[in-house]
C-alpha cells in the first residue's frame, strides 16, 4: 500500500521524470502487483502510467529523463501509481490502451485486457494450417475489445471478418476500436450469444472464450477482479462455454474451414475428457499454452462424442 503521508512526500520531493520512474519501480515492487496484462517489469508499468500523464510514447526520447514536471503532472502520475498499487488495477486500463499484434487498442473494464497468443498465429497468417488467399470469411467468436477480429482484418485484407459477443458493453467498445482502424467496411460488430446469431459460414473461427475453472477463479490475483467475470469463467472445470461450441461449431464453418480455440489452462481437462479427439496443440515462441485447432471434418467426426456430454 502506498500511504498518503507518502504520497505527500513524494509530491514535494519529486522534480524530474527520472525520479517518478525510480520512485514508482519501487512502489510497485513493494506493493507485489501482479503483472500479467502486457509487462513483466515494474520499471515498464511506472513508465507507462507516466507517459500517459505526459501524453508521450513509451519510447519517447531518453533524454526527457531529467526533464523537470509540473506539480500537477506529478499529481496525477501519483493518482494512477496509487490505483495500480493500493487498488491492484491493471495499467491498461489507467491508460485506457493495450497492444495486440503490435496494434493499438482502446480498452476499460468493459472489456478483458488483450493478452492472448493467438496474437502469434495471427501474425504469421497462420500459415502453414491455413492458406491466407482462401480466407474469405473469419469470425472472432467472444470478441471483446475487438483486438482479434481487427487483427484478423490485417491479417486477412481482403476477407470480411465479424466479430461477435453476448455483451453489449463489450462491443461499444468493439465498435470505437473498429472506427480508430478504418475497419467499417471490412469487421462487423455482432451481438450474439455464442453462434446463434451469426451469419456464416466462415472458413476460420477463432475465439478466446471463457475458459477459467472455479477453483482459479477463487483464486485470481487482484488485477484480474477489475476484468468482467463474463469473459473469464466457464464452470467448474473451464470448459462449459467450449463443449457447446465443439457441438456447433460444424454447422458455421465452410467444408475447409477451421476452428482455432484458447482454453489456457483448462487444456488438461479438455484432454482428459475427449482423450479419443485429435485436437492439435500449437506451440508458441513467445510464450503461451492451450490453443488447438480442429478442422471440420475432425468436428464433424466426433460430434458424437462431444454431444455425448450435452
Amino acid at each position: 500500500m502506498i500511504s498518503s503521508e507518502l504520497i505527500h512526500e513524494a509530491g514535494e520531493t519529486l522534480r524530474t521524470v527520472r525520479d517518478c520512474l525510480r520512485f514508482g519501480e519501487t512502489r510497485l515492487r513493494a506493493g507485489e502487483v501482479f503483472l500479467g496484462h502486457g509487462t513483466d517489469d515494474p520499471w515498464d508499468e511506472a513508465l507507462a502510467l507516466l507517459m500517459k500523464v505526459l501524453h508521450l510514447p513509451v519510447n519517447a526520447d531518453p533524454r526527457i529523463l531529467d526533464s523537470r514536471l509540473l506539480p500537477s503532472e506529478v499529481r496525477d502520475y501519483l493518482a494512477l501509481l496509487v490505483k495500480r498499487v493500493n487498488q491492484k488495477v491493471p495499467v491498461p486500463y489507467l491508460t485506457g490502451e493495450a497492444w495486440f499484434c503490435g496494434l493499438p487498442f482502446m480498452v476499460d473494464e468493459r472489456v478483458l485486457i488483450p493478452r492472448s497468443p493467438l496474437a502469434e498465429l495471427i501474425e504469421a497468417s497462420f500459415v502453414p494450417w491455413l492458406d491466407p488467399e482462401q480466407v474469405h470469411s473469419v469470425l472472432d467468436l467472444c470478441t471483446g475489445s475487438g483486438c482479434i477480429a481487427i487483427a484478423c482484418a490485417y491479417a486477412f485484407e481482403h476477407a470480411r471478418v465479424d466479430g461477435s459477443d453476448i455483451s453489449e458493453e463489450a462491443l461499444a467498445v468493439f465498435e470505437e476500436n473498429i472506427a480508430r482502424h478504418g475497419m467499417e467496411g471490412q469487421v462487423q460488430p455482432i451481438c450474439s450469444d455464442g453462434l446463434s446469431a451469426v451469419q456464416g459460414p466462415y472458413d476460420l473461427i477463432v475465439s478466446n472464450p471463457p475458459y477459467v475453472d472455479a477453483l482459479d477463479m477463487a483464486n485470481l490475483p487482484g488485477e484480474y477482479r477489475h476484468e468482467p467475470a463474463l469473459a473469464l469463467a466457464s464452470g467448474e472445470d473451464g470448459l462449459d462455454f467450449t463443449r457447446r461450441l465443439l457441438r456447433e461449431a460444424p454447422e458455421h464453418l465452410t467444408e475447409q474451414g477451421v476452428l482455432v480455440v484458447e482454453v489456457g489452462n483448462s487444456d488438461e481437462a479438455m484432454m482428459l475428457e475427449w482423450p479419443q479427439v485429435p485436437f492439435f496443440w500449437f506451440e508458441f515462441e513467445r510464450g503461451g499454452h492451450g490453443v488447438f485447432m480442429l478442422t471440420r471434418q475432425q468436428l464433424l467426426e466426433y460430434r458424437h462424442v462431444f454431444s455425448a456430454q450435452a
